[in-house]
């Protein structure tokens, strides 16, 4: 029962369209370095195999609650008597079977606690207080792959393996708020609330895609920490990987067209182009800056005037000296050690860059900055890793580095990073439906739906505009959330007009990244 129970975080190992998971660097204890103390109290198990687990998770929940204010978080054994008063709602997250609650938790969660507990070891509280309202905690595997919550169909991975059934005892007023459906088709609560205990059937933090039942748990948090939120629903569009190789026509075409639909855009932009082999010049090397490509700087301009954002993609985004792994910019990670898998072509993450300190990340974003001046353009405040991807120095190096407003992506979190003590080498990834201010400590702006992909490239399938529509349509769910995705501008104007009008008849309204910083 506890292999099925405690849920398992696939390490991210691939570029921009990768499942989710997440990870703090604060100063003190988990708490979001945006926010004074108050806010959310986030509690975690810690014991067995898998206890790193509860660490990953808790900054998950931590990064969604830092929408609304501030966190901290706690293992849950440390719990003191009286402490969840402190907080206007508690976040217990049980992902390790049979993880010893504290008899003073137990006891505060009875005495109503403001409370939102996910997954595991319910059982203790309905065992020691059977009056709670809850009855009948059960583990069962019904290979349930779909949650319904306010009217959308929401997807779960089969993978995610068992859920805790769960009742609500006869005579109690108790709200059903999301329901499981399983291979039969049977029905149990997948979110249930007594009072002020809401409880959900699983720790929903692993095998998430663009349109999981994680989105359910995403908008909960409304109910419990913003219930007046009015309903909002905006969109950002990305052109990426643009840099002293882009074809300046296409950059003006695209920003032609968006600005005729009175769509702001973002730009992320490299300053440095390195094909060392000459892959793609027959065999000739090229090395290439901006301000040796001022056709591009021009066309940068001229996206600017029509409504675009410009924002830094790392500085060359490859590796100097190695392929890693391909050998090319806008293929090669920049902060992070990467190889192919002989055997899958999957794209495989083998650790931090040799010599990876703050010192080194602070010099690739001095770089840049350099280029960017020298081609006579400001350099951004806002930042993307190139393919979502650095170490969690990196990460903690240029959050908070001066003139880093924000950063646009999802995020890689690893083990240890709130105990600051690592126990292994998990890594997970995480995006976010509504702006955040994550644990390295920059608000996060959303990107949601991924790519337009024509065709399968290492571990990414083909996504297409009728894919990423669907997401979007189910993202609705979550009341005030932003809906973005990237494109490539290699890719024109074949797919992009169909995307930018789907979202619109759906109801989104773009508007300019920056925009979503501001309440």
């Amino acid at each position: 029962m506890i292999a099925v129970l405690v849920l398992v975080v696939v390490s991210v190992n691939a570029c921009k369209t990768s499942p989710i998971g997440t990870t703090p660097a604060s100063p003190s204890a988990g708490r979001s370095p945006a926010y004074p103390a108050s806010g959310v109290l986030v509690l975690y198990d810690i014991t067995g195999q898998y206890g790193d687990l509860g660490e990953l998770y808790a900054v998950q929940a931590g990064n969604l609650a830092s929408h609304f204010g501030s966190w901290e978080a706690l293992p849950v054994t440390k719990y003191t008597s009286g402490t969840a008063k402190k907080y206007q709602l508690t976040i217990y997250i049980g992902s390790t079977y049979d993880e010893p609650l504290p008899p003073a938790f137990l006891a505060d969660v009875a005495a109503g606690a403001p409370v939102l507990w996910l997954g595991a070891n319910i059982w203790q509280l309905i065992s020691r207080y059977p009056g709670i309202g809850f009855q009948n905690a059960t583990v069962a595997d019904d290979g349930v792959t779909e949650i319904r919550y306010r009217g959308t169909s929401l997807t779960r991975n089969r993978a995610a393996g068992a859920l805790v059934r769960l009742a609500a005892s006869p005579g109690v007023e108790a709200a059903t708020l999301a329901d499981a459906v399983d291979a039969a088709g049977g029905v149990t609560p997948w979110a249930l609330r007594v009072g002020r205990l809401t409880y959900v059937a699983e720790v929903p933090f692993t095998y998430v895609s663009f349109d999981d039942r994680y989105l359910a748990l995403a908008d909960l948090l409304f109910d419990l920490l913003a219930p007046a939120t009015p309903p909002r629903h905006r969109a950002l569009v990305r052109i990426e990987d643009v840099g002293p190789h882009s074809n300046p026509a296409q950059l003006r075409a695209i920003a032609d067209y968006l600005s005729s639909r009175k769509v702001p855009f973002a730009v992320a932009v490299f300053p440095v182009y390195d094909d060392a082999a000459g892959i793609y010049s027959g065999g000739v090397p090229v090395h290439k800056t901006l301000q040796a490509a001022p056709e591009v700087v021009s066309a940068l301009r001229y996206m600017t005037a029509h409504g675009g954002t410009l924002l830094m993609h790392g500085y060359t985004h490859g590796f100097a000296g190695a392929p890693n792994p391909y050998g090319v910019s806008a293929e090669d990670y920049e902060f992070y050690r990467a190889h192919v898998d002989a055997s899958s072509g999957s794209v495989v993450l083998d650790g931090p860059i040799p010599g990876d300190s703050a010192e080194w990340a602070l010099s690739r974003l001095e770089s840049a900055r350099s280029e960017w001046a020298a081609a006579g353009l400001t350099p951004p405040d806002i930042w993307e890793f190139p393919h979502y991807t650095a170490s969690a120095t990196d990460y903690r190096a240029i959050s908070s580095a001066s003139g880093i407003r924000a950063r646009f992506e999802q995020v890689l979190y690893f083990s240890g990073i709130l105990s600051g003590t690592p126990r292994g080498a998990r890594s997970v990834s995480q995006y976010f439906p509504y702006v955040v201010k994550d644990a390295y400590g920059t608000p996060v702006i959303p990107e949601t739906l991924g790519n337009v992909a024509t065709q399968r490239f290492n571990q990414h399938g083909v996504r297409l505009v009728p894919d990423l529509l669907t997401s979007a349509r189910r993202q609705l769910v979550v009341r005030d959330n932003v809906a973005a995705f990237f494109y490539h501008p290699f890719l024109g104007l074949e797919y992009l007009p169909r995307l930018v009008e789907g979202l619109q008849e759906l109801g989104y309204t773009f508007v300019a990244a920056p925009s979503v910083l501001d309440p």
